[in-house]
Order: C-alpha cells, then sequence, then structure tokens
C-alpha cells in the first residue's frame, strides 16, 4: 500500500474519532447544562417557597458584626439562590444558635435535658436548637450544596461545549485536508 493511502487512511479515522468525540462533548455538555438548569431552578423554587426574608436594611437584626457585614447586601431580599442560604445559614441562624445555652449544640443540650427531665429550659433549649441546626442544615446541605453543584455542571458544561468547538475546527480541517490530497 502506496505511503500515501496509508496517510489518508489514518486522516480518515482520526477525522472520524474527531466527530464522534464532537458528538460526545455536545451531549455531555447539554446533560451537564441540564444538571446545572435543573438544580439551579429547584434550590430557587423551593427556597422561594418557603418565603424566607433577610431583615430589612438598618434593622436591629442586622447590627451585629457578626451578621451585618455578611447579610447587608441582601437586606430586605427574599433568600433564593445557594450562596444566600448559605450567608442566611452561616451569619443569621448560627450567630443566634450560639446566643442559646451558652453556645452549646444540640447535642450537648439534649443529653443534659434527657439527664434533667424537669428542666424545662434545658428541654425549650433543646427544642429551639433542633429547629435552627435543622434549618441551617437544610440551608447548607441542600439549598447552598445543591446550587454549588449546579454551578460546578455549568463549568463542565461550557468547558465541554468549547472543547467541542475546538474539535469540530479540527475536524473541519482534517476535512479538508482529505479533500486536498
Amino acid at each position: 500500500m502506496p505511503k500515501h493511502n496509508i496517510r489518508k487512511n489514518i486522516d480518515q479515522v482520526l477525522t472520524a474519532l474527531g466527530a464522534i468525540i464532537v458528538i460526545f462533548l455536545v451531549i455531555i455538555g447539554a446533560l451537564a447544562w441540564w444538571a446545572y438548569s435543573f438544580t439551579t431552578t429547584n434550590v430557587t423554587s423551593e427556597l422561594a417557597s418557603q418565603k424566607i426574608y433577610f431583615p430589612p436594611k438598618n434593622s436591629p437584626e442586622l447590627s451585629s458584626p457578626q451578621i451585618g457585614p455578611y447579610l447587608d447586601q441582601y437586606a430586605g431580599q427574599q433568600l433564593l439562590t445557594g450562596p444566600e442560604a448559605k450567608a442566611y445559614a452561616d451569619h443569621f441562624i448560627a450567630v443566634h444558635l450560639s446566643e442559646i445555652a451558652d453556645g452549646k449544640t444540640y447535642a450537648q443540650v439534649s443529653t443534659e435535658s434527657l439527664a434533667n427531665p424537669g428542666n424545662t429550659q434545658l428541654k425549650a433549649e433543646a427544642q429551639t436548637l433542633f429547629q435552627g441546626e435543622t434549618l441551617r442544615g437544610l440551608l447548607l446541605g441542600d439549598a447552598y450544596s445543591f446550587w454549588t453543584v449546579g454551578h460546578i455542571a455549568q463549568i463542565a458544561a461550557i468547558a465541554c461545549f468549547v472543547g467541542a468547538g475546538l474539535m469540530l475546527i479540527f475536524v473541519l480541517l482534517g476535512l479538508w485536508h482529505l479533500s486536498v490530497l
């Protein structure tokens, strides 16, 4: 087989593989974009249904140096995004929870409450900490985490589309090269 035919066969195989890679990258990119859209839309709609609002601007709730610098930018707005959920969980709920029971966690207070069943203050603190830590965990674990995963999928989708575009250029160059052989 002459060298010209071997070179042409190699070019045909590489061009075909390039075309397959383009299709693969477009499919993966489309799935990643769907994952991004699905997660961020669901997080936003679930958060919207909870009707959580940041305290209004200049309100006493934002005056704490542990809260205000982190939440002033969202003052008065409805909590709708993962970053907002993280800010609210870390700089509003967590700060308020630290003010209950001298900063003890639900697990610590619950253990004390079980050891002292007649202590209504410990029981109330345990209940409040349970509710607050549960909401905080949901905001961080569900809203913020899924929002972040969604945005990672968005970056992956963009990378796949860029890769597909570059590979398409190589495929077109390969087809052009085959036409001039």
